[in-house]
């Protein structure tokens, strides 16, 4: 395990870091009819989104904003320098490809508590280090039948199942109930989990957090 933890208690980039504008998600999760994006700064973002003052909606219902795989640390360079590119990303199971140069994703995920990201898999080996706060994470093995997942009918959605795994619609999807062969933890700061491509995971903040993923294949 590599400890990313420590020197991050909160998220400034330096001097220049907060004024940087980057793509904020709007809405718990992608799926929700009414997700949006929008740039704003670090500094925005956090005002309106993180502090204990944040803005509401015009319901009185505090609005949720993600700031969700975005390569953050191009923009703010003094991030990147705290961190370092795991080992296991150098490891390819492919003997043939050993060789091969690894070209690695880096992207940061920052946010409240009640992030989502929806039942989905990824395209690439996933390696995601948790800098502060707690996720939940559940992954299905890789032998789920993907007729039980429900894969959404959408084509830009079509990595994303149409279960709502926090409110099942057992009529609609039937034999996503009797699905049980899954692995489930909270990931804390401080840990790494990989998450193999093509595996279907769901993952939930549990509290403010900042996490980072690592891709590659």
């Amino acid at each position: 395990m590599c400890n990313y933890g420590g020197k991050w208690s909160h998220v400034n980039g330096g001097t220049g870091g907060r004024h940087r504008t980057v793509p904020i998600e709007i809405g718990s999760k992608y799926t929700d009819e009414e997700w949006s994006q929008r740039l704003i700064t670090v500094n925005e973002f956090i005002g309106q989104y993180l502090a204990p003052n944040s803005r509401c909606d015009t319901t009185g219902a505090k609005r949720t904003g993600y700031l969700a795989q975005h390569n953050l640390f191009d923009q703010i360079v003094e991030l990147m320098a705290d961190i370092s590119v795991p080992d296991y990303c150098c490891v390819r199971a492919d003997e043939d490809r050993e060789d091969e140069e690894v070209d690695v994703d880096i992207n940061a995920w920052f946010g409240p508590k009640g992030t989502v990201s929806p039942l989905h898999f990824d395209p690439k080996d996933n390696l995601l280090a948790q800098v502060f706060g707690h996720k939940y994470v559940r992954i299905y093995s890789s032998d789920t039948p993907r007729e039980a997942i429900y894969p959404n009918d959408c084509r830009l959605l079509c990595n994303t199942s149409a279960v709502d795994l926090e409110c099942v619609d057992s009529e609609r999807f039937p034999a996503f109930e009797g699905l049980d062969d899954y692995y489930e933890c909270v990931l804390r700061e401080g840990e790494l989990l990989f998450m193999p491509t093509k595996c279907w995971h769901f993952v939930k903040s549990l509290s403010t957090s900042f996490s980072i993923s690592f891709w590659w294949k």
